[in-house]
This record gives C-alpha cells, sequence and structure tokens, in this order.
C-alpha cells in the first residue's frame, strides 16, 4: 500500500514537473493556514474541542467514581462473604466496561460520534474552502492547486488534463 502511495505521488510530481515544462500554471495553498485564519473553521474547531472536552470530562468523572468504588471494595472485602466480594468485583468491573463502551461510542476509530461530529461541523467549511480555491484557480488561470501541508494533495484540477479514462482503457486492453 505504502509502494502504491509513493508511485502515486512520484507520478503526480513527474506530472507537475512536465506541465511546468510546458507553461503550465500551477498553485498552491497551505491549509494549516487556511484553517487556523478562516473565521469559520476557528469556529467549528473550537466546537469540536468544546465537545471533547466535555466528553473527557465525563470519562474522567466516571474513572473518579469507578476508582472510589475500587477503595470502598479494598476497605471493606476483608470484612464480606465471598458472594458479595464476587457481587461487588462484578459491579465494578461494570463500571468498567460502561467506561469503555462509552470511550468507545465518542472516539472510536472511525465509528465514534467524533467522526460524526467532525464532519458534520467541518464539511460545510471544506466545501467553502474548495469553492474559493476553485474560483481562485480559474481567475488566476490556473490548471492545478495543491496543498503543501503534509502529503502532496491535489486539490483543484481543471476537467481537460483528466485522463483517468484514457488510462483505465489502456489497462483494459492490456497495454
Amino acid at each position: 500500500m505504502k509502494n502504491t502511495i509513493k508511485l502515486v505521488l512520484l507520478t503526480v510530481l513527474l506530472t507537475a514537473g512536465s506541465l511546468f515544462a510546458q507553461g503550465q500554471k500551477t498553485g498552491y495553498v497551505d491549509s494549516e493556514v487556511i484553517l487556523k485564519q478562516f473565521s469559520e473553521a476557528i469556529k467549528a474547531q473550537g466546537q469540536l474541542d468544546a465537545l471533547i472536552e466535555q466528553w473527557n470530562a465525563q470519562i474522567d468523572s466516571m474513572t473518579y467514581n469507578l476508582q472510589q468504588a475500587y477503595q470502598n471494595y479494598q476497605k471493606q472485602s476483608g470484612n464480606m462473604k465471598e458472594d458479595k466480594k464476587l457481587e461487588e468485583q462484578q459491579k465494578l468491573v461494570q463500571q468498567q466496561q460502561v467506561i469503555e463502551e462509552y470511550k468507545r461510542s465518542k472516539f472510536g476509530q472511525g465509528t465514534g460520534e467524533i467522526y460524526k461530529k467532525q464532519d458534520e461541523l467541518l464539511k460545510p467549511v471544506k466545501e467553502k474552502i474548495f469553492k474559493a480555491i476553485e474560483s481562485v484557480a480559474k481567475d488566476e488561470g490556473m490548471h492545478f492547486v495543491f496543498d503543501k501541508t503534509g502529503e502532496i494533495l491535489l486539490l483543484y484540477a481543471d476537467q481537460q488534463f483528466d485522463i483517468t479514462y484514457k488510462v483505465l482503457d489502456r489497462l483494459k486492453r492490456g497495454k
């Protein structure tokens, strides 16, 4: 998978290099700067951060309650009958499971509520940013716009340079 990504990036770089040689106009943006300075992005990120803080506070509270219950169990376990010990241990395990389930529901990889909320809050912001990039690119006569933050990412491409179906056709014909 990593080799495929590297190959794609190399292809993009070589294509971009040949486009420069042909006089194609290419630009780039720094998406980090845009996200840090665009008020709607700042507001959306603030709402997301507040939600994360609220969820973390809930987790901290639940964890504190579990710790208190465990300390109480330790103090009293010496005077408990075996069936009562087992019952209290099961309650502690259930409390721990509730905490873990809460964490998964909020922060679970790809399925947590955080991802849904992030999409809900940031999708309209991203759409505005992409429209602005497209508009500026067209006004400036650019054919391609890349994001210089992190991995090389193509944000805008003039449709006349899309060779996807030509590549697919060549692959299907086995050439």
